[in-house]
């Protein structure tokens, strides 16, 4: 199987446990290298964020139990790549 290298969900998680927890969290699940976490809306009870994932082997079964743990849910994956060489998304006339 190709492994996953750089993984970004929009996630929906409840203010309690902080971003710094989920990070932290998701970062020390095996095959994954590094983590960003960026906040795309506040709400009162809820935080809309992007998570962004990158390593040598991302285990996406790990990151989606990790993030259902915090009692988040994923909304979508908004970028994946696979494969031996991170290939970053060309323009197109939509961009």
């Amino acid at each position: 199987m190709v492994a996953i290298r750089r993984l970004v969900l929009d996630v929906l998680k409840p203010h309690d446990p902080a971003m710094v927890e989920l990070a932290r969290r998701v970062a020390a699940i095996d095959g994954v290298a590094g983590v960003n976490l960026s906040v795309v809306e506040i709400d009162r009870e809820v935080e809309n964020v992007k998570l962004t994932v990158e390593g040598d082997e991302i285990d996406y079964a790990g990151v989606r139990e990790c993030i259902d743990e915090f009692g988040a849910s994923i909304h979508s994956v908004d970028e994946l790549a696979c494969g031996e060489l991170l290939v970053e998304a060309g323009e197109t006339p939509q961009d």
